[in-house]
């Protein structure tokens, strides 16, 4: 169903982009657009693991340094039959975890100090299945390509306000296009609409490793019970010094949204989560 779900996002995604690039001069603003925000994306994408990485300062541990994390991850990759994914630890006592790595031949792993401290071994188990099933499932491309389509139309709105505030709107056939007003409230709902969609891709790439690493770790209550902790412990110590464009590379959100702005997550709710995770434990 989630996996529908992202494919119907990223269509919609792409009409509204070929949408919005009708709107503004010709198609030739569209195509600068696109390639300016297919170039970012790009090279955000094929550097990603080393960027996020080295902004949070992790560093990478062998087998000796950690024996029972490197063992876990080990043997999850095996289950999930991909390459050994390089294991990373951050200094932070913020409970969390991420994956990267532009496909599974270099996939990442870090933890944080934080999460190794109040999680048990099976929990912790759970939250390394969830990042393995990302990495498996090449969650890091699909959610760059939604963010290129996303911010490709946020581009092009902004030139669409831009070409309708000096001169108005038309294509290169010399068609009529839509008036000042009709451009800019489109626009702008476009742009909204965009982020909006961005959010849901991220939230159904969520769901799904939620499930994929509840099978590969064999016990849904694994992942469920490490939810429950990382809620509270992102609660009570939040990662504050994060990045926010980092934020859906986590498991959970490392800022601990509350009110009308858990509505504008990058996560799904937790509640949720974990409710998925024990319907899914009852029905074995």
């Amino acid at each position: 169903m989630n996996q529908a779900k992202t494919f119907f996002l990223m269509v919609v995604l792409t009409v509204i982009f070929v949408a919005i690039g009708s709107m503004i001069g010709g198609s030739s603003g569209a195509y600068i657009a696109f390639s300016i925000a297919v170039v970012m994306n790009f090279v955000s994408y094929w550097f990603s693991d080393r960027i996020v990485l080295a902004m949070y300062r992790a560093k990478q541990v062998s087998e000796n340094e950690a024996p029972q994390l490197y063992a876990t991850i080990a043997s999850l990759a095996q289950k999930a039959s991909i390459p050994m994914p390089k294991v990373y630890i951050i200094e932070n006592d913020s409970p969390n975890a991420f994956a990267t790595g532009r496909d599974p031949s270099h996939g990442v792993v870090a933890v944080t100090t934080g999460i190794m401290r109040i999680l048990s071994r099976n929990e912790l188990e759970g939250v390394l299945a969830h990042e393995i099933s990302h990495i498996k499932h090449r969650d890091i491309l699909i959610q760059s390509v939604a963010a290129t389509l996303a911010g490709a139309i946020t581009m092009i709105a902004n030139i669409a306000r831009f070409a309708a505030f000096f001169g108005g709107s038309h294509s290169d056939d010399d068609e009529g296009g839509g008036n000042i007003f009709s451009v800019i409230i489109f626009s702008m709902i476009a742009a909204f609409a965009a982020m909006l969609i961005q959010l849901a891709i991220s939230r159904s790439r969520e769901y799904l490793a939620d499930d994929g690493g509840a099978r590969l770790s064999g016990n849904p209550l694994f992942l469920s019970g490490a939810l429950k902790k990382l809620h509270a412990g992102v609660a009570h110590t939040p990662m504050n010094d994060a990045n926010p464009s980092t934020a859906p590379l986590f498991i959970v959100n490392p800022f601990s949204a509350k009110g009308i702005l858990s509505l504008f997550s990058t996560h799904p709710p937790i509640e949720e989560r974990i409710k998925r995770l024990e319907d899914m434990a009852h029905r074995r």
